[in-house]
């Protein structure tokens, strides 16, 4: 079905009347695309462009844009960079409202971005005030810390919680190519960095005029089109239901502000693909087959070797020293192990993601690489190892075969293993590590 059967202000009444307006409002959407590449190709000025879209369009809302790209243009690699918001904030300006929800909670996850957003334009002056003045490292590491913290936060909470939400919804067009989008920022970033320890001090100043734009770029697209396409699309239940994925993959520039206790969301399908609880769903699952109708949490469970309760299985799980995820045959998420020491950030809105969508773009080749030597059968075993956070880090891909040799999956095990590595000779006598 049409996403735009789904939304609730194009207020349907029935069958025949959606064929008519649907096909107007496609219609709508089309003039729109068609006006702003000619406006983009200098075919047209804005003038003329603004009078057309008054007359023909009146209004226009944000995730009708987003929509529009996804359904009606070719996609583009690296057109979330390509795209100059502030042209297309200039064209619309009069038909499309770009003000910020004055009705939401302040612990609302859309509120919190634009939160980290204000603190960040903060941060992007004092980088403007600094450039002018002689260059004392300590003051540009400090901005930098900062700067760091909020690629390492805001932008895969965002890329975990928004951008799955949305692509379960089938709006995957955006979501891609914002990534991209974040990607190059956040090694714009790491690249400044770079100079900046390697004493190239000139040419680090002289980006930095580049990087705050880039900054700017990209948070006034997320307040142009993500977040009123969030909002339009994810429902104030999946919204509450959100913030305890928020909450542990961390804010930026402070902690979340709440207006009381989280509300308690029930979960309105109780299929295993839908929850993050190990213990929660197994215990659901065989309760819906009959199994265990008492306490499923102290009932022991035949496994492959002995009897565990569901208790124990996720405790065990949980003090696992590696992380792990499932991805099952069909390339779907099915779990992941809540660890406290986990490596890189997870929220449960990963559950029953496609696996391809919680890569960046640039790693989907190799993740679908993988997957399909596994499933063919040529390779059970994939290994990587690389710095990440001044920590070497781990990750094995297995392949998951039943007793038959059915493709059933993958499981990817990722292990901090910088202190692993520096072990020499034996300890056979119990010592206790500090």
């Amino acid at each position: 079905m049409s996403i735009l059967l789904q939304k609730d202000d194009l207020n349907l009444k029935n069958e025949s009347q959606k064929i008519v307006e649907i096909k107007d409002y496609e219609e709508k959407l089309k003039f729109v695309i068609e006006l702003k590449e000619k406006y983009n190709a200098g075919k047209i000025s804005l003038a003329d462009a603004r009078k057309q879209l008054k007359e023909r369009v009146k209004t226009l809302k944000p995730y009708e844009i987003a929509y529009a790209e996804q359904k009606l243009t070719p996609f583009v690699e690296d057109e979330c960079i390509k795209e100059n918001i502030q042209n297309m904030m200039l064209l619309f300006e009069g038909v499309m409202d770009t003000s910020r929800p004055t009705e939401l909670p302040a612990d609302h996850p859309i509120m919190c971005y634009f939160r980290e957003n204000d603190d960040m334009r903060e941060l992007l002056k004092e980088v403007e005030s600094l450039i002018q003045f002689p260059v004392i490292k300590n003051q540009w590491y400090e901005l930098y810390d900062k700067l760091d913290l909020w690629w390492k936060l805001h932008l895969p909470r965002k890329q975990n919680q928004l951008y799955s939400l949305l692509e379960k919804k089938g709006f995957t067009r955006p979501t891609t190519t914002m990534w991209v989008l974040d990607d190059f920022v956040r090694d714009e970033l790491k690249e400044n960095r770079k100079m900046l320890d390697d004493g190239n001090i000139e040419e680090f100043i002289a980006s930095q005029t580049s990087v705050a734009a880039d900054i700017i770029d990209l948070i006034q697209k997320e307040e142009t089109v993500l977040y009123p396409t969030s909002l339009a699309m994810i429902t104030p239940e999946e919204f509450e239901d959100m913030k305890s994925g928020d909450r542990e993959i961390g804010f930026t520039f402070g902690k979340l502000e709440t207006t009381g206790e989280p509300k308690k969301v029930a979960q309105k399908n109780t299929d295993i693909s839908e929850q993050g609880n190990l213990a929660k769903d197994l215990a659901q699952l065989l309760g819906k087959y009959g199994f265990n109708s008492g306490d499923n949490q102290s009932s022991e469970l035949d496994v492959a070797m002995g009897k565990m309760t569901l208790e124990q299985i996720n405790l065990v799980f949980k003090h696992l020293p590696v992380d792990i995820t499932y991805v099952d045959e069909n390339e779907i998420v099915k779990f992941y192990s809540d660890t406290a020491h986990r490596i890189f950030p997870r929220s449960k809105n990963v559950i029953g993601r496609d696996v391809k969508n919680c890569h960046p773009p640039k790693s989907v080749g190799t993740v679908l690489k993988i997957v399909e030597a596994f499933r063919n059968g040529t390779q059970n075993e994939a290994n990587f190892w690389f710095n990440y956070r001044g920590r070497l880090i781990y990750v094995r891909y297995f392949a998951v075969r039943d007793k038959d040799k059915n493709y059933k999956g993958v499981i990817e095990m990722s292990q901090d293993i910088t202190d692993i590595k520096t072990i020499e000779g034996e300890r056979r006598l119990l010592e206790w590590d500090k």
